[in-house]
C-alpha cells in the first residue's frame, strides 16, 4: 500500500546559475543581445541592424594603421584648469574621472603611420572622453599633427568623434582652437597635400564647425549624427517638426554635405585608395 501513498511528483529546486557580466552588449539600436566575441570580431558593428557602436581612439588607430607602425606625437600632454572653472564637479575633477574611465590624457590622439602600406599621419578624438570635446589640448595636437604633415609632405586623416564641440570648462581658450586648427590646415591646403575628415557618432558643434567640416574628401560612417546643434534644440527653437533622418549620414550625404559613406569594414581600404587618387 505504501506504493500507492507516494507523491505523483517530486518538485526539484534548481539553483539558477547566474550569467557572468561582462559576456553581452545590448545593441542600442534593435536592441539585440550581442555576444561581445562576436561583437568585436565585427569591428563593434551590430550584426542584425549595421549599428556601429562608438571605438576608442587606440581601437580606431589599430583598426586603421598597419600593425607596429603607428608613432603617437604628444602622448604625454595634458590639460590644466586656466578658468579654474567650477560647477558641481570642477573641471580637475572631471578631467580626472575621464582620464581614469579612458585611460587617456586628453580626448585626442595624433601620431604617424602606415595606412595600408602608405605613410600617412593621423588624428582621431575619442567621444568618451568629456564627449570628445575640443579644449586647448585637443586643438594643440591636432594643430601640430597638421603642421607634420604639412612639414613632411604628408597626407593627413582626422577622425572626428566629437558630441561636444568647443569645450565650455576652458572658454574662450576652446574657441579659439577652432581658428587655429583651420588655419593649420590651409597651410596644408596650400601645400596641395590631402586632407581626409572621417565624421562618426556623433560630430557635432564646434568641431564640425572646424577642421571635421574641412576636408578634401569628408566621409562618414553609416548613420551618424552630424551637425552643429541637435535636432531636438533645433525643434525646439524653430518650433517646427524636422525631417526622418535629419542629420544622419544618410540625409547629409543626399543633402551635399559629405561625399561618401562607408561601412566600418571597408573603411581601410577605401582610405587607402582615396589616398592614392589624391596623391
Amino acid at each position: 500500500m505504501a506504493l500507492f501513498g507516494k507523491p505523483k511528483y517530486t518538485i526539484v529546486r534548481v539553483k539558477k546559475k547566474e550569467m557572468p557580466d561582462g559576456l553581452w552588449t545590448k545593441c542600442e539600436e534593435c536592441s539585440e543581445a550581442l555576444y561581445n566575441k562576436t561583437l568585436e570580431d565585427n569591428l563593434k558593428v551590430c550584426p542584425k541592424c549595421n549599428y556601429h557602436f562608438v571605438l576608442g581612439a587606440y581601437e580606431r588607430i589599430s583598426m586603421l594603421i598597419d600593425k607596429g607602425t603607428f608613432k603617437e606625437y604628444d602622448k604625454d600632454m595634458a590639460p590644466s584648469n586656466p578658468l579654474d572653472f567650477k560647477g558641481p564637479k570642477t573641471y580637475t575633477e572631471k578631467l580626472m574621472q575621464d582620464q581614469g574611465i579612458t585611460g587617456l590624457k586628453e580626448a585626442a590622439v595624433t601620431g604617424e603611420g602606415l595606412l595600408d602600406s602608405k605613410k600617412a599621419i593621423i588624428a582621431v578624438t575619442d567621444s568618451r572622453f568629456i564627449m570628445g570635446s575640443m579644449g586647448s589640448v585637443v586643438g594643440e595636437k591636432i594643430t601640430r599633427a597638421i603642421e607634420s604633415a604639412t612639414k613632411n609632405g604628408l597626407p593627413i586623416v582626422i577622425v572626428s568623434g566629437s558630441g561636444g564641440g568647443a569645450r565650455m570648462y576652458e572658454g574662450m581658450f576652446s574657441l579659439m582652437q577652432m581658428a587655429k586648427t583651420s588655419a593649420a590646415l590651409s597651410y596644408h591646403h596650400k601645400e596641395k597635400l590631402p586632407f581626409i575628415s572621417v565624421l562618426t557618432n556623433p560630430t557635432m558643434a564646434g568641431v564640425m564647425a572646424s577642421f571635421a567640416g574641412l576636408g578634401d574628401i569628408i566621409v562618414a560612417e553609416p548613420k551618424a549624427l552630424i551637425g552643429f546643434t541637435g535636432p531636438r534644440v533645433i525643434e525646439q527653437t524653430i518650433r517646427q517638426k524636422l525631417p526622418v533622418g535629419f542629420q544622419r549620414s544618410e540625409f547629409l550625404l543626399e543633402h551635399g554635405l559629405i561625399d561618401l559613406i562607408v561601412h566600418r569594414k571597408n573603411l581601410k581600404e577605401t582610405l587607402r585608395q582615396l589616398l592614392d587618387y589624391l596623391s
